[in-house]
């Protein structure tokens, strides 16, 4: 075969193996589409050209074909515009790449008007040779297949990962702070205990008034790695933007992301990000409602109560004075009663003596609102007697329950399951005594061999039938009991506290909503649950108890007489 070797070429040879477009999905293609296997096919290829010689040998591993967004195809470009490089040499059409426009405009102008000579081995095409009438339809047609090729093989990662997300696998490449993947199942979440500690810790601290700044510089004193740290040491090859510094520390940002994190009550939500499609790798964010949200799909770091009051913490505005750690003891609960603005603390100092009072924030900024000025202690002092008021009225009503709970089918849902189980039970009595009178009826010849059984065949449905609607109200009525249980849980998180004697940033916010002041003399506390609270006065008398609350706010209950 003629040769032309009047011009040497200088060549850049490209492989590119892809862990996205499906070529290693199988042992077969992982061998023959191999990094090494391609160079070797390419270097046999070139071992009798005498018109060209190898510069270069550009490497992308692991790259999409679907753009050409890649560093050692890049890398290549500068080679050829600085005149290194002038002859290109792939294994085939789809390992230069797999997005049939740019494909298409790199093949057939870029590099003609670069004088680049372009070699596809297995495609059996040289643009030295010259185009035939053959190419001209045969390219561009090979071009576009691998351009759907890679469409197709997207469409199905992203329907195959849409599954896994709706059957409750983790599908990331790494999990939150606290959590690891297990050794037997990749897909699958258990506690890190060192990282599962500091998580815990985090929200008691946020619980106990700290503020996100406070807790973050908490934890670098106490050198604790940050959670970038924390999976670079345990060997992840883990990348952020927010790296700052040589050593990522923890930040207030980094503690409000775990905060915010529902993953630490046990909910996986995956599906937040997307791409338009294959060619555009640039993320956007989804709507919420098109997140995929497994709830209580591991085992959780933080209960749902003290998820739910730390969202509440974040959403107020608690600032930390310059010099303190700590949030005030009522910072964000305690608000204006005409406007709502929150009450601001304030020292002010007379005759030597420092005097702490909360005011209206709207008083001191504009003076749109009156003052409402009432000293600190006061203020406490009776935030405290009326929360152990509270409490006491209910561990009178915990006490009532109880006995309520001894007198059988006081609740109308358990009573009317109550009676539709004995009617149950007596339809399938009365389908026995059927049966067993139907065959005394055969025996003496009042039913016919043919009608007995057809008549035995009925009773014996109905029967099953029966017995298969008292499983299901036996069910039904332990998931009442069940509920009521659950129902009545938010009496235990007052309980605990019977034997409080003074207040804490932890037992305000656990139990209290909004403190009201309208004046030194007059305050208003919403206590958490009081929805629950009032729902369940409201149920007593159905239940046989007379309720009266007196001038004191105490609680008086009569349990009448059940008949």
């Amino acid at each position: 075969m003629y040769q032309n070797i009047n011009k040497i070429y200088h060549a850049a040879i490209y492989v590119r193996l892809s862990k996205e477009d499906g070529d290693i999905s199988s042992s077969a293609k992982l061998e023959s589409n191999s990094i090494s296997n391609q160079k070797a096919l390419i270097l046999d290829f070139l071992k009798d050209k005498k018109d060209i010689e190898v510069v270069s040998v550009r490497v992308d591993d692991g790259y999409s074909g679907s753009n050409f967004d890649r560093p050692a195809f890049q890398a290549m470009l500068e080679d050829i515009r600085r005149g290194i490089v002038d002859c290109v040499v792939v294994k085939d059409l789809s390992r230069f790449g797999r997005e049939y426009i740019d494909s298409g405009k790199y093949i057939e102008r870029l590099f003609p008007a670069l004088g680049v000579r372009f070699i596809a081995i297995n495609d059996n095409y040289d643009s030295l040779k010259g185009k035939n009438q053959a190419d001209e339809i045969i390219i561009p047609f090979k071009n576009l297949i691998n351009d759907a090729y890679c469409r197709d093989i997207s469409i199905k990662i992203r329907s195959n990962l849409e599954i896994k997300r709706k059957k409750g696998e983790c599908v990331t490449p790494f999990v939150a702070f606290g959590y690891r993947k297990t050794k037997t199942d990749k897909h699958k979440l258990e506690i890190d205990p060192s990282a599962g500690s500091v998580v815990q810790d985090i929200f008691k601290m946020k619980l106990q008034g700290m503020s996100q700044d406070a807790i973050a510089n908490r934890l670098n004193e106490l050198g604790i790695l940050s959670p970038f740290e924390y999976k670079i040491s345990n060997g992840s090859h883990y990348e952020t933007g927010f790296r700052q510094k040589e050593q990522a520390l923890w930040s207030s940002v980094t503690v409000r992301r775990i905060l915010e994190n529902e993953v630490y009550i046990g909910n996986l939500v995956q599906g937040k990000r997307t791409t338009p499609n294959h060619k555009v790798k640039q993320t956007y964010v989804k709507p919420e409602d098109d997140w995929i949200r497994i709830e209580k799909n591991h085992e959780p770091l933080v209960s749902d109560r003290d998820f739910e009051i730390v969202q509440r913490l974040l959403g107020m505005d608690t600032r930390t004075s310059p010099d303190q750690k700590q949030v005030y003891l009522l910072s964000g609960i305690a608000v204006c009663a005409d406007c709502g603005a929150p009450m601001t603390r304030k020292v002010s100092t007379v005759a030597g003596k420092k005097y702490a009072y909360y005011l209206c924030s709207t008083n001191k900024e504009t003076k749109r609102c009156s003052s409402h000025r009432i000293p600190e202690k006061d203020l406490e002092d009776a935030v405290l007697v009326m929360l152990k008021q509270h409490i006491q009225n209910i561990l009178h009503l915990k006490r009532v329950l109880e006995f309520v709970g001894t007198v059988p089918f006081q609740e109308i849902n358990m009573k009317k399951l109550q009676d539709r189980l004995e009617k149950k039970k007596q339809e399938t009595e009365r389908c026995k005594e059927l049966r067993m009178m139907l065959y005394s009826d055969m025996k003496e010849g009042i039913v016919s061999k043919e009608d007995y059984v057809e008549l035995h065949a009925a009773y014996g449905k109905r029967l099953r039938n029966a017995e298969e609607s008292i499983r299901a109200i036996q069910k039904e009525m332990d998931s009442e009991l069940e509920k009521a249980d659950k129902a009545n849980t938010w009496l235990d998180y007052f309980v605990k506290y019977q034997d409080i004697e003074e207040l804490s940033r932890t037992v305000v916010v656990e139990l209290i909503r909004q403190i009201r002041v309208y004046d030194k003399k007059n305050i208003e506390i919403t206590f958490d649950f009081d929805d629950c609270y009032q729902t369940l006065l409201n149920q007593l008398p159905a239940m046989g108890v007379d309720t009266v609350i007196d001038d004191d706010n105490n609680l008086q209950v009569k349990v009448k007489e059940v008949v």
